[in-house]
Order: structure tokens, then C-alpha cells, then sequence
């Protein structure tokens, strides 16, 4: 295979791997749950007592306002738990307060 197919076949994996939300280490064998509703899509890893919320697709900052709050719907209709507030200590998110990108919780079940 002559280099510059392989390099662009690296390139393209590398691609479509991104196209789908992961969950971060410490939710390594978390259950999934993909939810949509409200015009948003989500995908929810529940483990332990704990979510983390990723929020699928683009959004522009003027459209951000009500995603904190369906975040918390994701994580409490994908765990049929109640969100008792922001997962701390090992669990906690290192994204900035605020982010809508990704959320992690600590769950009331």
C-alpha cells in the first residue's frame, strides 16, 4: 500500500471516530444511552451512581441558554435517577463551569 493511501486512510479513521461521543475514562464501561428530544441529542453514560452528559451536534452560542438544564433532563431520564447536583472528586467534570458541551452529575437513585 503506497504511503500517501495509508496516510489517508489514517486520516479518515481518525475522522469518523470523532463523530461519535466517548465517554471519559472514568466511565469506561458505563451504560449508554442516546437520547433526542427538545431538538437536541445527547449521549449519557451512567455508572456508579453517576452521569456524564455529552451533547451531540453544533449549536451556536445564542442557542445555548436551555442546554445546562436539559443536560440534567438527559442524565435523570437516561438513569431513571434524580441529578443531586455536579459529580465531585474523581467524577468531576474538568470543563469550565457552564460548559454545554459536556456534563457530569452525581445521581439520587
Amino acid at each position: 500500500m503506497p504511503l500517501a493511501v495509508a496516510m489517508l486512510l489514517l486520516v479518515t479513521i481518525a475522522m469518523l471516530a470523532g463523530c461519535d461521543a466517548s465517554p471519559a475514562p472514568v466511565f469506561f464501561g458505563a451504560a449508554r444511552h442516546d437520547i433526542s428530544f427538545s431538538g437536541q441529542r445527547f449521549t449519557v453514560f451512567v455508572k456508579d451512581g453517576h452521569a456524564e452528559v455529552v451533547r451531540l451536534g453544533y449549536l451556536p452560542r445564542a442557542a445555548r441558554d436551555p442546554i445546562p438544564a436539559q443536560m440534567v433532563q438527559a442524565a435523570e431520564i437516561a438513569s431513571g435517577c434524580r441529578v443531586a447536583g455536579p459529580a465531585r472528586g474523581l467524577w468531576r467534570s474538568p470543563s469550565l463551569p457552564g460548559d454545554t458541551g459536556e456534563a457530569r452529575f452525581r445521581l439520587d437513585c
